[in-house]
């Protein structure tokens, strides 16, 4: 099996792996009862989606 010929440096490393950090979810405010959500998503709050009543969400 191959073997690498030199051994990378700290820093050489480290800039390779600093791409690695996870990314945050984007969050917008719903426009009818104004929480946050995720994009593109039914508000878990309201039952909303693109201005209509999608799902028919209890009151707790």
């Amino acid at each position: 099996m191959a073997n690498p010929r030199n051994r990378f440096s700290k820093a050489r490393t480290g800039k390779r792996r600093s791409q690695w950090k996870l990314a945050s979810p984007t969050l917008v405010s719903c426009p009818q009862c104004h929480t946050y959500k995720l994009p593109h998503r039914v508000c878990g709050e309201c039952g909303y989606y693109d201005g209509k009543q999608v799902v028919k969400v209890e009151a707790k």
